[in-house]
């Protein structure tokens, strides 16, 4: 997969590698800001059982 991902990427490799990057922090902000936020109103960690 990461193959396929690298031959369909354009330019040298050092510009697929920028791509990477930005690819990654992009998705990393979207992480932090939106998905845990809404995950971690959905989740008490206080009401925790063990047994």
């Amino acid at each position: 997969m990461y193959a396929a991902l690298w031959r369909v990427l354009p330019g040298p490799w050092w510009v697929r590698v920028l791509i990477l990057l930005v690819a990654a922090a992009v998705i990393l902000y979207a992480l932090f800001f939106f998905v845990f936020p809404w995950v971690s109103a959905l989740i008490d960690p206080q009401d925790v059982t063990v047994q």
